[in-house]
């Protein structure tokens, strides 16, 4: 009888479980999703959760980790960020990534990154309100205190940084559980 019950028991725990689970997998599967990266973004994961699924955020992945800000991009937010690609970090003369990665920068690239993101989840609709507003330019405090402006250059949305080097938005509008992310084609330096 006691066996009876036990196995009663544990049937009854594997399938609350399997039901629980199937719930959250039938969740994702109903979710609106972009792909990035080869990638599908699920609006009801983080940013750090999406963007290691992403091939082309790689370097943005391991620059997060080496610069400790995994629990603060995976923290509640929201946060807005405009994410270069691997590409992106390409661009830079050789041998920055490299630099910035070493730990003795750390505090260096925390501010890098930190220059990537803003306070709030700002989508492309309010982002362009902003530019519509400031009559063709919107200027935009981040994380790390600086300031980079967004512009229209035809339908596209271009960021430009302290020092004049610009970055097209590729994809917009990437929904995360704390935020949004804005995929961009370079890298933003703050003013040194």
């Amino acid at each position: 009888m006691k066996t009876l019950k036990l196995l009663k028991s544990a049937l009854f725990t594997v399938a609350l479980f399997t039901s629980i689970s199937g719930f959250s997998q039938e969740k994702m599967m109903n979710e609106k999703t972009v792909m990035v990266g080869g990638a599908k973004m699920y609006p009801s994961k983080n940013i750090v959760e999406n963007a290691v699924n992403s091939k082309d955020h790689t370097t943005l992945v391991a620059a997060v980790k080496a610069a400790d800000l995994v629990d603060v991009l995976s923290s509640e937010g929201p946060f807005t960020v405009f994410a270069p690609t691997n590409a992106a970090f390409d661009k830079l003369p050789e041998g920055t990534v490299e630099t910035l990665l070493m730990p003795e920068h750390k505090m260096q690239l925390q501010t890098v990154l930190k220059y990537h993101v803003v306070a709030g989840k700002w989508n492309a609709k309010e982002i362009l309100k902003l530019i519509k507003k400031g009559k063709g330019k919107a200027e935009i405090k981040t994380v790390s205190g600086g300031m980079i402006t967004a512009w229209l250059k035809g339908k596209d949305v271009y960021v430009t940084d302290e020092n004049g080097n610009s970055a097209k938005v590729t994809i917009a509008d990437v929904n995360q559980s704390n935020g949004v992310i804005h995929v961009i084609d370079s890298v933003l330096l703050p003013k040194s």
